[in-house]
């Protein structure tokens, strides 16, 4: 359609005659000759700038302690086995992959084929998308590790420091659909026409062998079989939100029923509750774990929840966390206490929006030490002071609602902003918009991986500074 558009646009052109040539020989040109062979004496390093950034990324890897990825290599010398490649290649792949955007095996497979940079990370070295994709999910512990060492490495050289953190998080799109979600009603009748679909398979395998080839066999079992494992996942976690579902509502029943009791002590029988209408719990066949949340635009959508804990003086990201709730609530203490695990100490102050403020959360920062600035939420009375501490209040929550009403802490949390949102902008700046992996575990690898980028490129810029 846009060459024929084209084509009519240029017949509307008035006719140009050629300029009469002076001269009946023929133009002399340098025309191209791909055919012919040219022999080059040529090197990766010479290719490739001295200032080049890849050369930062290989630095980077080069000072990481990768004991834990070496120690899993089964090929040993002196014993047979065919040679994996270096961790660190890989390792340096993704980081630089992930500073330009790249989440994609695929797309990152056919660069280091096509482009300069990446060919010179592998150095001569084959790569696949399969190895990438294995690569960038498959070592959790040791990447959280690397995380942690990134940042050590930063406090010892005074360039950050644990004192402040600021907390935030991240909803990031699943690779999921939201057709995928299903009732458990449906997801029973899914599971039974999956495990129908196996026998079927199975069963038309026995009666003719040589119906099809092997390859297509092993492919249509393994789409059966991954079809029936992801129904199962599915329906486990519908069970699980079943029992949820009817443990909340027996404790409604019980708060009501002591409600009921306080407000007639004289009758012996109290008020039922109102009886409520359960929605039936959905899940993805596609990723069981996902779950739908409420997006920054306002939309609702299948996502994971990311937190990020950063500090507030170099902006490094010090703590990672990953879960399918969609809400902020109840997780500060669990992210101090993971940076207390990793680093031997807790930030003795630890900032986040009033999203997170959970008492209980407050209370126990309070009690191991930490200072909490979290902005107290309005009351429903207008009239009330947010900041005057209530009578039921426990002392740390008093001093929570005291100190956020002066002005020190109005300026301590102003910090917050400043870094976490800008850890979180950059971020999805580097393509965590969304994932290309399933399962929580997987999309936590993920997350931690755009942290220790995060910090590679803070170490570059505190360096230059």
């Amino acid at each position: 359609m846009a060459q024929e558009d084209g084509a009519a646009l240029i017949e509307g052109l008035p006719i140009q005659s050629a300029p009469q040539r002076t001269s009946v020989a023929l133009p002399r040109l340098r025309t191209a000759n791909r055919r012919q062979v040219a022999l080059r004496a040529v090197d990766l390093e010479t290719l490739v700038a001295d200032e080049h950034r890849v050369r930062l990324v290989w630095s980077f890897v080069e000072g990481l302690d990768l004991a834990a990825l070496y120690s899993t290599i089964k090929a040993v010398e002196g014993q047979p086995g065919h040679p994996p490649a270096d961790p660190r290649i890989l390792l340096a792949l993704w980081l630089y992959a992930t500073v330009q955007g790249i989440g994609s095996a695929r797309e990152l497979a056919r660069l280091c084929e096509e482009h300069i940079a990446f060919q010179w990370l592998c150095g001569g070295v084959g790569m696949n998308a399969k190895t990438l994709a294995d690569f960038r999910v498959a070592h959790g512990a040791a990447l959280e590790q690397l995380l942690a060492d990134s940042f050590t490495a930063l406090l010892r050289i005074g360039a950050a420091k644990l004192d402040r953190v600021a907390q935030d998080g991240v909803r990031v799109r699943a690779a999921a659909g939201a057709a995928s979600f299903r009732r458990h009603s449906t997801l029973e009748v899914c599971r039974q026409e999956a495990e129908e679909r196996v026998r079927r398979l199975r069963a038309e395998l026995e009666q003719d062998p040589g119906a099809a080839s092997r390859r297509q066999v092993a492919a249509r079992h393994r789409a059966a079989d991954d079809r029936a494992r992801r129904v199962k996942q599915a329906l486990a976690v519908t069970e699980t939100l079943q029992a949820q579902q009817q443990e909340q509502a027996r404790q409604r029943a019980e708060r009501e029923a002591r409600k009921a009791a306080l407000a007639q002590p004289d009758e012996a029988k109290p008020i039922p509750p109102k009886p409520e209408a359960e929605k039936e719990p959905r899940a993805s066949t596609t990723d069981a774990e996902a779950r739908v949340m409420k997006m920054a635009d306002g939309g609702f959508r299948p996502a994971y929840n990311v937190q990020f804990a950063s500090d507030t003086t170099s902006g490094a990201i010090a703590g990672v966390a990953v879960d399918n709730s969609g809400s902020d609530m109840g997780k500060m203490a669990p992210m101090s206490e993971a940076l207390g695990e990793h680093y031997g100490q807790r930030p003795g102050e630890h900032l986040a929006d009033g999203g997170y403020a959970k008492l209980d959360d407050i209370k126990a920062l309070a009690e191991a030490g930490v200072t909490a600035y979290v902005p107290v939420p309005t009351p429903r009375d207008k009239t009330r002071d947010p900041h005057a501490p209530q009578q039921a209040d426990a002392p740390a929550i008093a001093d929570w609602r005291e100190r956020m009403g002066t002005e020190q802490a109005k300026e301590i949390y102003k910090e917050r902003a400043a870094t976490a949102e800008c850890s979180n902008a950059q971020a999805r700046n580097r393509g965590l918009r969304q994932f290309v992996v399933r399962g929580l575990d997987k999309v936590r690898n993920i997350a931690v991986w755009h942290a220790l980028t995060h910090n590679m490129v803070c170490g570059w810029r505190l360096a230059a500074g």
